[in-house]
């Protein structure tokens, strides 16, 4: 396992268009759910366990050899915002286009000829890690840490907050992430016997409909 390619992946400069994207802090900025540190922790962390576990979830999945198309679709059902399913497709035809410049395979030349307008991006995540020699661990970690990391990072740009309390508040939920990666990756396990069906299904609903306001929105700073 070339284990330090998982510091390739999760690097936050890999072109992979995360950079683009609030994971719904813009709109909780706009609202007056996020105002500080504070608040910006208990947003990132009622994400990483809804839609950080599902995507870790998935992306476990994918590590571990389930169909692409069966994990695309598990993650559409458990994406009700046409706007957040648009924003994860965009994301992973841009990992896609990166991941296969990176790690050349014929999984992921596959998977882009079947969803030529991008497959969801913990599916393209899973099978970069695959492509890359990294495991379903740490395929998790990527998904679990982007699911804080991009809120982190955004409020930064949206509030101007302090970088050093935005890296506390990732320090502070760390094991938190561990947890959830833990729980990924035996759900991973026993999709790979069960079906797809016995995924995470956990849901953020005030994120859904904030995804549906903000792509509404005429001026954003974020994509999503």
């Amino acid at each position: 396992m070339a284990r330090a390619a998982l510091l390739v992946l999760a690097d936050g400069r890999f072109p992979a268009g995360g950079h683009a994207h609030s994971g719904g802090a813009e709109a909780a900025v706009r609202a007056g759910r996020i105002t500080g540190a504070a608040n910006l922790e208990d947003f990132c962390r009622g994400r990483l366990h809804t839609a950080g576990l599902v995507a870790a979830s998935i992306a476990a999945a994918a590590v571990l050899g389930l169909d692409p198309g069966e994990l695309d679709a598990a993650a559409d059902a458990r994406t009700p915002s046409p706007a957040l399913r648009g924003a994860a497709r965009r994301l992973g035809r841009q990992l896609m286009r990166a991941a296969r410049a990176t790690w050349p395979s014929t999984e992921l030349d596959a998977l882009a000829g079947e969803f030529p307008k991008g497959a969801h991006q913990p599916v393209v995540l899973g099978l970069t890690a695959r492509a890359a020699g990294l495991g379903a661990d740490d395929a998790a970690y990527c998904a679990a840490y982007e699911s804080v990391s991009g809120p982190a990072t955004a409020v930064v740009r949206l509030l101007s907050l302090d970088p050093f309390d935005a890296a506390g508040v990732l320090a502070r939920l760390a094991g938190e992430v561990d947890r959830v990666v833990d729980q990924a990756v035996e759900a991973g396990r026993r999709a790979s016997v069960d079906g797809v069906d016995v995924l995470p299904a956990a849901s953020g609903p005030v994120l859904e409909v904030s995804a549906e306001a903000h792509a509404a929105w005429a001026v954003r700073l974020f994509a999503s």
